[in-house]
């Protein structure tokens, strides 16, 4: 089985396929590097033995998708993580975000509904419940209005997926991340954020390895137990399991619905200040920072209710806060070479 993993060199995306290699999958990789770098093929090829078929291609470009789905027959599903994927940055620049998340995904998929039965599995995230309501989130939670036009972008993609496969043969999981973090063991691939980083554990990391003078905890006067926002922290690895579950669940057609909904993450609920102090106790290193105003953007809390994908696709978590942020300052510390 051949499948197309867009954004196949970034975070989430290069791990996916170590997993697909590794469970004997065939995988082209498309990415138009904006935010990552090709020496992640590399890493790829040291933890798995094979190197994937990469192609450079903007998914903005509605013609260069096409010329490449015309060369292309043999692909019998798609994993699409491209995407850009901070909440801060797409606060502040809404109109990339909207062109980038939502044209690169249209172009897509007027390519796959030409070539029947492509099964497809799209990279949603927990920021399309908005602030729920209730904690911990079901898939069956009230879509809130998106507070970022990043979670906007992810309610839409939803939107136009099912849409699209009411009135066409495609068959889609989509995948609500909570918040990925971690490193493959290894340390050959992780997280390479181009630029300031938009996320916390990487902030952390490069704090601690120096490059960054201090981490700042936007909120800390937020209705929670030590006044810093609550998020579900998942092994990026783990992550990719699940999506390995979810293709064989495709691809094996036992998807219920043409549609499937899915939570990813552990079901547990960490503030900033609780990853900060986990970090230390995993790395008996300190983590230097400050108190600062909330982020717009920024939801309280949220984690996931997982019941549905431990039930469903037969995916559990395994790793626990600690080894993911003791794998992050790994990673941190081979691409800073440090000791």
């Amino acid at each position: 089985m051949a499948i197309l993993v867009t954004g196949g060199l970034g975070y989430i995306g290069s791990h996916t396929t170590v997993e697909l290699l590794r469970e004997g999958f065939d995988v082209i990789i498309v990415d138009n590097l904006s935010n990552t770098r090709i020496e992640v093929l590399d890493g790829i090829e040291k933890i798995s033995g094979k190197r994937p078929p990469f192609i450079q291609l903007d998914l903005k470009d509605k013609q260069a998708v096409a010329a490449f789905f015309a060369t292309q027959d043999n692909i019998d599903a798609v994993i699409h993580f491209a995407a850009s994927k901070a909440v801060g940055e797409s606060v502040e620049n809404p109109l990339y975000y909207y062109e980038n998340n939502i044209n690169s995904l249209v172009y897509l998929l007027q390519e796959l509904t030409k070539k029947p039965g492509v099964k497809f599995i799209f990279s949603s995230s927990c920021t399309v419940y908005g602030q729920s309501e209730t904690m911990p989130i079901m898939e069956t939670a009230a879509i809130q209005p998106a507070i970022s036009p990043y979670g906007n972008t992810k309610q839409i993609g939803e939107e136009i997926i099912h849409e699209t496969a009411n009135v066409t043969d495609l068959n889609a999981i989509l995948l609500r991340y909570f918040n990925p973090i971690g490193a493959h063991e290894t340390a050959e691939i992780g997280e390479l954020p181009i630029g300031v980083p938009q996320n916390l554990v990487p902030f952390i990391t490069q704090t601690v390895a120096g490059i960054r003078q201090e981490l700042s905890v936007f909120g800390s006067d937020y209705p929670t137990p030590d006044g810093t926002a609550i998020r579900d922290y998942i092994h990026v690895v783990d992550l990719a399991l699940a999506h390995v579950c979810a293709m064989k669940r495709l691809l094996n057609s036992q998807n219920a619905e043409k549609v499937e909904v899915f939570n990813i993450g552990t079901g547990t609920g960490s503030s900033v200040l609780e990853v900060i102090q986990a970090f230390e106790a995993a790395t008996g290193l300190k983590v230097p920072y400050k108190l600062a105003p909330r982020r717009p953007g920024d939801v309280i809390s949220a984690y996931a209710d997982t019941q549905k994908a431990n039930r469903v696709l037969g995916w559990t978590a395994q790793f626990n806060l600690q080894d993911s942020l003791a794998d992050s300052w790994r990673w941190e510390k081979k691409l800073r070479n440090l000791t």
